[in-house]
């Protein structure tokens, strides 16, 4: 509960850049990277958007690196089924497992490297912002771009009480535990079970609560969302430049070209 992702979008440097400019940097690399068919730009946003993260934004290597953890190995998976059976061309490796050949193809083995450079590319861009970003100030974002005001709020509610409930069932989780609860097969079942009963009375009990807390403080059906403006400085739009030229000469220079 203490290395949730707000906790580094408060304390990170490049909180304090102008969130429309940061969005434009991520929506860009999202566009690039999906687009791009050399595996080569996107890889360059992963790394321009890493290094950001990481250097300018002070998040924890080791931090950042168990992040991409999970969403790098469902990519991989995914990876490794397109290498052995899509594609055409060029036999590259072949071989026999439990009686089945399994074969690596030129055009699968760049699909497949095509497709784990757009994930990690999107990762980082996505990355980058939650770890910059604390999510009431995306919240007041989405609020000034018209968005209607009940899904902002709904959201609102269901982030906060993400971790509520979150905090709650370790608790409970920890209770059990000390009591042997998940001591054998049989008692894990009956103590996941209760678990997940208690946990939805106590979530019906504080939607109450909260209910009659808003109402008792005269809640109109609309929250009040402050939007920080912050200009932006002249380096900042000098590096987004670079930036972007940058990512927008290789997708030009590399749209031909194949590394496999």
């Amino acid at each position: 509960m203490t290395n949730i992702l707000d906790d580094y979008a408060l304390i990170s440097p490049l909180r304090h850049i102008n969130n429309w400019l940061k969005l434009a940097i991520v929506f860009f690399g999202l566009l690039a990277g999906v687009s791009s068919t050399s595996p080569i730009t996107p890889l360059f946003i992963a790394l321009c958007m890493s290094l950001a993260t990481v250097a300018l934004g002070r998040a924890p290597l080791k931090f950042y690196l168990k992040l991409l953890l999970a969403p790098a190995g469902f990519a991989f998976t995914g990876v490794i089924i397109i290498a052995f059976f899509s594609g055409s061309g060029q036999e590259l490796m072949s071989f026999e497992l439990a009686g089945y050949p399994l074969v690596i193809r030129a055009d699968g083995l760049e699909l497949a490297l095509l497709v784990l450079s757009r994930s990690l590319g999107g990762m980082c861009c996505l990355y980058f912002l939650a770890l910059t970003t604390p999510m009431i100030e995306l919240f007041a974002v989405l609020k000034a771009s018209r968005l209607p005001e009940s899904l902002i709020e709904l959201s609102m509610l269901i982030y906060r009480y993400i971790f509520v409930f979150l905090d709650m069932a370790l608790s409970i989780k920890y209770a059990q535990t000390v009591r042997l609860g998940y001591s054998n097969f049989k008692r894990s079942i009956n103590s996941l079970g209760m678990l997940a009963s208690t946990l939805f009375i106590r979530s019906w009990e504080q939607g109450d609560k909260l209910f009659l807390s808003m109402n008792s403080r005269c809640y109109d059906g609309k929250m009040t969302l402050f939007e920080v403006h912050r200009p932006v400085k002249s380096t900042e739009l000098l590096l987004t430049s670079v930036y972007f030229l940058l990512t927008l000469a290789l997708f030009y220079f590399t749209k031909n070209i194949s590394i496999v």
